[in-house]
């Protein structure tokens, strides 16, 4: 029995992989095809809402065995974590293609080092500033391509990306140094709950997503993919994101860093994006950081 466990779980770790890199990487088509209809603010909301219901019930009985520190953090990891982020990322798609979105949310990697060396006393190595340093440079080409060198043509809605991305840094080692002790499902499924009154809050008092859901045209197509990318694309994704973790490490795990740009390219050019030369030269040496940042040193 051992030996066939040896055999499957390459092929189910691969498998894992393979699907958490279409899944995510296929986020952010979905992020715009929710904007035909739906605000930024609407979208954000609806995919933490959405992700956090479907993990209600494996939610509830958690209250009783966490602490109050432990509620607080979570409420925390929940913020920062998953809802801030999604409104940013749906923020910077108003103006954004959703491949450079894609390919921009690669420089997750950079900021939990750097948030670890800035808050959580981690230490950095000369490898890794190179890395850090060539990620910058890769999002400085993205940010300039097309611009023709004018700092007015410059989209600046990347600089979203990059603060959902420090959001994500910070979350990151928020787990590692002071929630380690709970299991991925308990950190997933009650952060997204302890996080869900805001959207609630913000989709029925503050927003137009109800006339707009029983009135607009496509209105339940865009909700459907929205519906997709928090339950699919957030809720599930996490768990299964953990669950690979488990069966490897997370330096197996972190090579869906370099497949999701892949997949977030593909469905912008299916859709008819155009990435211009700047692009791909950023897009290369954004990962070639992302590499030189999780190159092992031996």
């Amino acid at each position: 029995m051992t030996k066939k466990n040896a055999a499957v779980n390459p092929l189910i770790s691969w498998a894992l992989l393979i699907f958490l890199s279409i899944i995510w990487g296929s986020s952010f088509i979905l992020i715009k095809k929710g904007l035909i209809v739906y605000s930024a603010g609407e979208v954000g909301a609806l995919r933490i809402l959405s992700a956090s219901l479907v993990l209600a019930p494996f939610t509830i009985k958690m209250f009783r065995v966490l602490s109050k520190k432990d509620l607080w953090l979570l409420f925390i990891s929940g913020v920062v974590g998953s809802m801030v982020p999604a409104f940013l990322f749906a923020i910077a798609q108003t103006q954004l293609q959703s491949s450079i979105t894609g390919i921009l949310n690669a420089l997750t990697p950079f900021f939990v080092l750097i948030m670890g060396a800035l808050f959580f006393h981690q230490k950095l190595v000369r490898s890794k500033v190179v890395g850090l340093a060539m990620g910058f440079i890769g999002t400085t080409i993205l940010m300039l391509a097309g611009s023709e060198g004018s700092i007015g043509n410059i989209n600046f809605f990347a600089f979203f990306v990059v603060g959902a991305t420090i959001c994500y840094g910070i979350n990151v080692n928020l787990i590692k140094s002071f929630l380690h002790h709970l299991k991925p499902i308990e950190i997933t499924s009650v952060s997204l709950l302890l996080s869900s009154p805001i959207t609630i809050i913000y989709l029925f008092i503050f927003s137009d997503f109800v006339p707009k859901t029983l009135r607009e045209e496509g209105a339940l197509l865009a909700l459907t993919f929205l519906l997709i990318l928090g339950i699919v694309g957030t809720a599930f994704a996490l768990i299964y994101f953990n669950k690979l973790i488990q069966l490897t490490n997370a330096v197996f795990a972190s090579t869906v860093t370099y497949i999701i740009p892949i997949i977030a390219i593909a469905w912008g050019l299916i859709d008819g994006e155009i990435l211009l030369i700047g692009h791909y030269i950023g897009i290369f040496i954004i990962i070639a950081g992302v590499y030189i940042t999780n190159k092992r040193i031996h």
